[in-house]
């Protein structure tokens, strides 16, 4: 199974959790097969926004939830 993840962001009401706004207006960045490729996406997209306090971005590991079981075992990202 590919390592799938997902990048995306929006506005959050406190920049130190992860309670967004509003959902329906998510920057949904993509879907990567690498956490590298993950990581490179989230840095572009949070450097575009590094003057918004209240905007952020995340790198969810969709394989983490889809294999639950297989994350312990994961060195991947």
């Amino acid at each position: 199974m590919s390592k799938l993840h997902l990048v995306f962001g929006g506005r959050v009401k406190d920049p130190r959790g992860l309670d967004f706004i509003d959902l329906n207006n998510l920057d949904l960045v993509g879907l990567f097969d690498s956490y590298a490729a993950a990581e490179e996406a989230w840095r572009g997209a949070a450097q575009r926004t590094v003057d918004d306090a209240e905007m952020k971005y995340v790198v969810v590991h969709l394989h983490r939830l889809l294999e639950p079981d297989t994350a312990a075992l994961d060195s991947d990202g």
